[in-house]
């Protein structure tokens, strides 16, 4: 597979699927009810996103500065 891939996307969610629906099963025989363990799901993945969004900016800033320097 490589990086230029157009169904590189669906690939990623087919690979996770086995693994997710794990996740959301053993969550729900832990007492959270769906709807809370896929909001939470999709919240953290919210926030690994903007994590990965602020890194790269910082990386982007430190390289700014470094080129000034």
């Amino acid at each position: 597979m490589t990086d230029d891939d157009p169904d590189r996307d669906i690939r990623c969610q087919d690979a996770l699927q086995a693994a997710y629906r794990e996740l959301v099963s053993a969550a729900i025989m832990a007492g959270w009810s769906e709807r809370e363990v896929v909001l939470a799901i999709g919240e953290l993945a919210d926030k690994h996103l903007l994590s990965l969004e602020t890194n790269d900016n910082a990386d982007a800033l430190i390289a700014l500065l470094r080129r000034m320097t």
